[in-house]
């Protein structure tokens, strides 16, 4: 036994992954009625997200309770990256609706609430953030966790002892083992979850609303291949398609398939170690780009709100366009790190052109019609995003001090 448990771990995991994904995809096809075998799925799914808050506010807190300095750059780089990098989300969304203008069957209107404007959704966002700290913990509300981590982590550097600090390091630790054990169940999660989706969904997904998906689709692969890339580019001041497609490989994957951003925490987490990057930045940053770094969501809010425009054949001058990239991007970082959690937000975009909510809620439906396809990847996207501007971040402070930069070629191994 304990020989089959080290050659399993020893294994490559993206093989695995791989493997677990065709098993569940032929095994959605043959025997769809099998609910049992998506129930792997669910537990991996589950376990990740109650993990992922511990792990978060463990990790942060203690990284700024015995954070060196020195690393105060890299946050404002990656701040800047994830805020500048969703808003041009935005923009290709904006640009590919306009070039391929797509119009959708709005059926009956949504029961579900949503914000109603956009400062709607900035309180929203101060009262989770100032809520019970074990509440936040409990209901995965990651904003409100990061603030009180980053309090908690400030006060502990301020007054504890050393010894203290190590207690909070070795708890981080032991989170950490945890999660890297919860991780090695990925190729049989991943297996529960595709059967789940394929039997479910089967084939005709990729038919109705194929104009819909193939724009939404398509403007998260361009933003993925083109302009994360380009804009790692500029950071870094050469070729980042093998940091990209390493990102993709090793977060885009294992996101697209538990389509949120929250529960994929713990597997960029681990891809940062890979990637050599400091602990006491990515700790931070990766969480922070959980919540921050949308460009999925920003792209699916503007190209659902452009094609309810254009059903109802409501012309969109480019000054109000411009607005919508800022509403977007803003409106993406509220957006929760669950599934589906980008479409609540659509109405408040909408409500830039003066769409009623019950119209706009209509388009929040066909959302989550195609969610299946939509959301994983977005979500693919974003949390990808989140350890590639991480990587960029750190990188490109590194190389402003001059340290050699032999990390292309060696983190892909």
């Amino acid at each position: 036994m304990i020989t089959i448990v080290d050659k399993w771990t020893k294994s490559s995991l993206i093989l695995k992954i791989v493997i677990g994904l065709i098993i569940g995809a032929v095994l959605g096809i043959l025997v769809p009625d099998w609910e049992i075998i998506g129930f792997p799925g669910e537990i991996f799914v589950s376990a990740l997200k109650a993990i992922a808050p511990i792990l978060v506010f463990v990790l942060v807190a203690s990284a700024i309770s015995k954070a060196r300095s020195g690393i105060g750059s890299r946050f404002k780089t990656v701040i800047i990256l994830y805020l500048f990098s969703t808003f041009l989300s935005a923009m290709v969304a904006i640009i590919a609706s306009t070039m391929f203008p797509v119009t959708i069957h709005l059926s009956a209107a949504s029961n579900a609430t949503a914000p109603t404007g956009l400062g709607g959704v900035m309180s929203d966002m101060a009262l989770m953030v100032f809520s019970n700290p074990v509440d936040l913990l409990a209901e995965g509300q990651y904003l409100g966790i990061l603030f009180w981590s980053i309090v908690f982590g400030i006060a502990l550097k301020m007054v504890a002892s050393d010894t203290t600090k190590d207690v909070i390091t070795d708890l981080a630790d032991a989170v950490t083992l945890i999660v890297r054990g919860i991780i090695q169940f990925a190729p049989i999660g991943i297996m529960g979850l595709v059967f789940t989706s394929v039997s479910q969904s089967g084939i005709g997904i990729f038919t109705e609303y194929g104009q819909l998906i193939l724009l939404l689709v398509g403007c998260i692969a361009f933003v993925a291949f083109v302009t994360d890339p380009i804009i790692s580019a500029v950071a870094l001041r050469r070729n980042p398609y093998q940091l990209v497609f390493t990102c993709l490989r090793e977060s885009g994957i294992t996101a697209f398939f538990s389509r949120s951003s929250a529960a994929n925490i713990p597997v960029n987490m681990r891809l940062c170690e890979r990637l050599g990057l400091d602990r006491d930045f990515f700790s931070i940053s990766i969480p922070l780009g959980a919540t921050i770094n949308m460009e999925g969501a920003a792209i699916t809010i503007t190209v659902m709100t452009l094609a309810v425009c254009h059903t109802m054949g409501i012309h969109v001058p480019l000054p109000v366009t411009i607005i919508l990239c800022i509403i977007s991007t803003i409106g993406a970082c509220g957006a929760s790190g669950v599934a589906g959690g980008s479409l609540l937000l659509i109405p408040m975009a909408c409500s830039l052109f003066g769409i009623s909510a019950d119209v706009a809620m209509q388009a929040v439906a066909v959302g989550f019609i195609i969610g299946v396809i939509q959301d994983s990847c977005e979500t693919a996207l974003n949390s990808a995003g989140d350890a590639l501007f991480s990587a960029t971040a750190e990188y490109h402070d590194r190389a402003k001090r001059g340290e050699d930069m032999k990390f292309l070629g060696e983190f892909a191994k």
